[in-house]
């Protein structure tokens, strides 16, 4: 019975598994980073920011820097006198824990002004699952397939 029982967990996991997706990581910017000469607005244009993603800003410190702002400062480049609100290591990566609206800026004098400023809309809930590939469809049945052997022979098993 304990063996049956196991099964059924293993095969509701099993069922799960392709609903389960995980955050993306985002690297500001992509190959060029956070720096000056980068339109982050189109960067930033054709994706989907999700809660529990996180934004990896990679630059050079001491010539640039990040801070989270809010929507005037944003437009006003305004750098907060809060330097709690600022990340200087050149490698910062901040996860998105909430949805709404997000501001970033470079603090550095001019580079705001300059276009190093991104604005992101952050959506409630899990990254969707990419669609899934001929060979993961191919795996997945396969897999299925399996399990409902392994459940036959089971029942079969607990039969005689």
């Amino acid at each position: 019975m304990a063996v049956l029982r196991s099964l059924v967990i293993f095969a509701i996991v099993a069922s799960m598994a392709p609903a389960i997706s995980s955050a993306t990581e985002f690297v500001v910017g992509g190959d060029d980073g956070w720096k000056l000469g980068v339109k982050y607005d189109e960067w930033a244009q054709n994706k989907q920011f999700f809660t529990g993603d996180t934004l990896v800003f990679k630059y050079n410190p001491g010539v640039h820097n990040v801070y989270k702002v809010n929507g005037d400062d944003f437009k006003s480049c305004s750098v907060p006198s809060n330097n709690s609100l600022g990340s200087f290591t050149g490698n910062d990566t901040i996860k998105l824990a909430t949805a709404g609206n997000k501001w970033y800026i470079c603090g550095t004098s001019g580079h705001c002004d300059g276009g190093m400023k991104l604005k992101i809309a952050v959506l409630d809930g899990a990254t969707p699952a990419p669609a899934p590939s001929a060979a993961s469809a191919l795996v997945a049945t396969n897999f299925q397939i399996l399990l409902g052997m392994i459940f036959v022979t089971v029942a079969i098993a607990m039969v005689n």
